[in-house]
């Protein structure tokens, strides 16, 4: 079979290339392609080069810092990570693993051998395994001689091998520690399902709950209902109020409601009161968690619940001042004030004087349509929801409303491609 694209580049001939930075310096030579492995029979994911430095010591390059990629040279980006390079639970070394491993081709009756392996971008900057160069064991010719055939197939016409890297789960989970969310998330998206549910049962609730709204829908439910009930009742309540409220709306209604009875009260009556609202409305995409203070509080008190590390950024970037109670449903809405007005105020001014007269809060009926328009307008990464009392009853983040406006799966595709390096991570 032909080459299906003349961009394939065959790994063989990459080992052993110079690899220069951005300053056209050698960090040192390629050894080998770093891969992960797909459900659903695609091809494997390339993820990155295993760079040979020049005291032995091999560290990870991944294909997004990848530039330029020719006979003579591997050209790269960004910071050099020296950290030494150590082999994930879901990852495959093409040269090391897969080279002279026997397989089954799905076009032919007889077995053959690996000995180079191709990959190809199918976007910037993802790359991917396109074909295989297979050496077949020919039948004994008429002198009893057994002859070797070379031949290129498509990666899809070879039966996916399994390779033991004999990495433990207790390895695997040491290594997620050290991840972001969205990480931890690539690496659960990559595994076998089966896979995947062993790792969840093994990380701890809050740490599993932040990979999970990381996740698309579907991958989300076959998780949570992979777990037993109180276990997921427990993740749940460490999700965000409105992603938590997202996946129980995805599940069998019998379910959903088992697993709101094991959810602490106050938790299940957030996630409750989220639900009862349409999907694409403000009620619906709303976290009921903003950061709210009464009007006598000064832009000191202000500023110091701004810097709560647990607040993510867009929730901190708005402050919402309300008459008591101030948890919602709060009392009597009276405006909002940017945190970047409370940095130019004196730490004992009120923050009830530096209210946004102009912003007019979104209603929890407003549709998607109307709540883009409202963020594009007054410009906003957060906005303040009321209901027909006036009373604050949530935010809707910026991140919300993209998680309604772009298309369905596009968690999935985030994943599927090669996340922004960064020293720490190899996504």
């Amino acid at each position: 079979m032909a080459p299906s694209s003349a961009t394939s580049v065959f790994i063989s001939r990459i080992r052993g290339l110079p690899v220069l930075d951005a300053a056209g310096d050698q960090v040192g030579k390629a050894r080998d392609v770093v891969i992960q492995r797909r459900p659903a029979g695609r091809a494997p994911r390339v993820k990155g080069i295993v760079v040979e430095q020049f005291a032995r010591q091999r560290i990870f390059v991944p294909m997004s810092w990848v530039r330029r990629l020719d006979a003579l040279q591997v050209m790269i980006t960004g910071p050099v990570n020296t950290r030494r390079f150590e082999r994930r639970e879901s990852e495959t070394l093409v040269i090391d693993d897969l080279f002279d491993a026997t397989v089954e081709r799905l076009d032919h009756p007889m077995g053959a051998t690996i000995f180079d392996v191709a990959m190809r971008p199918v976007r910037t900057p993802e790359w991917e395994l396109s074909e295989v160069a297979l050496r077949d064991e020919a039948k004994p010719g008429r002198f009893g001689r057994r002859g070797h055939h070379t031949t290129i197939v498509d990666w899809s016409m070879i039966k996916m091998l399994s390779v033991d890297h004999g990495q433990g789960i207790d390895h695997l989970l040491a290594q997620l520690e050290d991840m972001k969310a969205a990480d931890v998330a690539r690496e659960l998206h990559d595994m076998t399902p089966e896979r995947r549910a062993e790792v969840a049962s093994a990380l701890e609730d809050a740490r599993l709950a932040d990979a999970l709204e990381e996740l698309p829908e579907d991958e989300q439910v076959q998780l949570i209902t992979a777990l037993d009930v109180d276990r997921a009742a427990d993740v749940l309540e460490e999700m965000d109020r409105d992603d938590a409220a997202d996946l129980i709306a995805e599940l069998a209604p019998e379910l959903a409601e088992v697993l709101l009875a094991r959810m602490e009260p106050e938790d299940a009556k957030d996630v409750r009161r989220l639900l009862s609202y349409a999907e694409f409305t403000a009620g619906g995409m709303m976290t009921p968690e903003p950061l709210i203070l009464p009007p006598d509080a000064t832009v000191a008190e202000a500023l110091a619940r701004v810097r709560d590390a647990e607040l993510t950024p867009a929730l901190a970037c708005m402050v919402y001042v309300c008459r008591t109670p101030l948890e919602t449903p709060t009392g009597r809405f009276i405006g909002a004030v940017h945190f970047q007005r409370l940095l130019r105020e004196p730490p004992s001014t009120l923050v009830s004087s530096l209210i946004h007269s102009d912003l007019e809060p979104l209603v929890a009926s407003a549709n998607l349509h109307a709540v883009s328009r409202y963020f594009a307008t007054y410009n906003l990464v957060n906005a303040p929801v009321v209901d027909a009392e006036h009373r604050l009853i949530g935010a809707v983040t910026v991140d919300d409303v993209l998680d309604h406006v772009l298309p369905q799966d596009w968690r999935g595709t985030q994943l599927d491609g090669l996340a922004i390096a960064s020293p720490v991570s190899r996504g």
